[in-house]
């Protein structure tokens, strides 16, 4: 199973930017999709994350409002839609699935992609 993001260029400050994960392998290889994201020097944390059986949503307070998450199982991808975006959303984004919940706890999910940088320019 392999995850792989993109989507990712330069974005100045109150733009939009759309990231998409596609899963590649032999099943869909978890209940929840997340995205997470990591800024130089500081911990990997959670953005949104989606049951991909009943479509649930959560996302992290500084995201709420702004960012959507959505996936599309006929097509094995995942999407993060990011509006009214910050210079602090600058960072890695991550696309990760795991089989327990959305609580964004790193080791609940268990296949990472590769990350895609999206910076935003003030």
């Amino acid at each position: 199973v392999r995850l792989v993001e993109s989507g990712a260029d330069p974005v100045q400050y109150g733009g939009s930017q759309r990231l998409l994960c596609v899963v590649f392998g032999n099943h869909y290889p978890a209940n929840y999709l997340a995205w997470f994201r990591q800024a130089p020097g500081q911990e990997r944390e959670g953005v949104a994350c989606i049951n991909s059986a009943t479509g649930v949503t959560t996302y992290t307070d500084p995201v709420k409002g702004r960012f959507t998450i959505s996936r599309d199982n006929s097509k094995n991808m995942v999407e993060l839609q990011m509006n009214s975006l910050k210079p602090e959303d600058t960072a890695m984004y991550y696309c990760a699935g795991g089989w327990i919940s959305c609580g964004f706890i790193l080791t609940d999910f268990h296949f990472w992609g590769q990350g895609t940088q999206v910076t935003v320019s003030s």
